[in-house]
């Protein structure tokens, strides 16, 4: 595996994102979209793993270059960052690596923050073969019943962000609205898949949704 930076335009400015790229060539992606705290070691590593498991990873920086490492000061960049800017960025970085990879499928995932905009860009953009959002915000049923893409939506029950009763009302659209989503839910906390949060991060939920999520961009990309 090797990694590198991928440099790209967006209506707001020039950004980059992380690509982590397989040692086999391929042209199946995952867009890796990242938490709050920006575009971290954390998530690099999850490109990373996902480039172990045979796909180029790209993990576009909403931030244009801000971390944050304190949750205050997290929480102002997300609230500072405007969901249509976000959308734009993911957009461009796709068509910027479609072009320099020559890929032709793309998966997309999030966490968090990225979770928000993975199930948000499933349903308003085009090109995605497969989401997988983890524990993001539900857009607006408006934007919600458009969603055609195949879908695992990751959530935990002890979340008190994406609560019980957000689920409830994401499965219910799913239904009324015939909606190709699949939800998972595990006896966890918000951000259990992040390993470098020992105060959250539960192993078993971990790895049973990365393998289930892996399992599911290899047999749809």
């Amino acid at each position: 595996m090797k990694s590198e930076t991928l440099s790209f335009d967006t209506a707001n400015g020039a950004t980059s994102a992380y690509v982590a790229i397989p040692d086999a060539p391929t042209q199946k992606a995952v867009i890796v979209v990242q938490e709050y705290w920006g575009l971290n070691d954390h998530i690099k590593d999850i490109a990373g793993r996902y480039a172990d498991e045979g796909f180029i990873a790209i993990a576009p920086d909403l931030y244009r270059g801000k971390l944050a490492t304190k949750a205050e000061d997290a929480s102002k960049l997300m609230r500072a960052l405007k969901i249509e800017d976000g959308l734009d960025t993911i957009d461009n970085s796709v068509k910027t690596a479609r072009s320099k990879y020559d890929l032709s499928h793309f998966g997309i995932t999030g966490f968090c923050m990225g979770g928000t905009f993975a199930l948000r860009a499933a349903c308003e953009l085009e090109g995605f073969s497969a989401a997988a959002p983890f524990y993001g915000d539900i857009p607006e049923e408006e934007v919600l019943k458009t969603l055609t893409t195949p879908t695992i939506f990751v959530s935990a029950t002890k979340d008190g962000w994406i609560n019980t009763d957000k689920i409830a009302a994401l499965e219910d659209a799913a239904e009324r609205y015939e909606l190709p989503i699949h939800s998972v839910k595990y006896e966890a906390d918000h951000a259990f898949f992040n390993n470098t949060r020992t105060d959250v991060y539960d192993e078993t939920a971990a790895r049973d949704a990365w393998a289930l999520v892996t399992g599911f961009f290899s047999d749809k990309l």
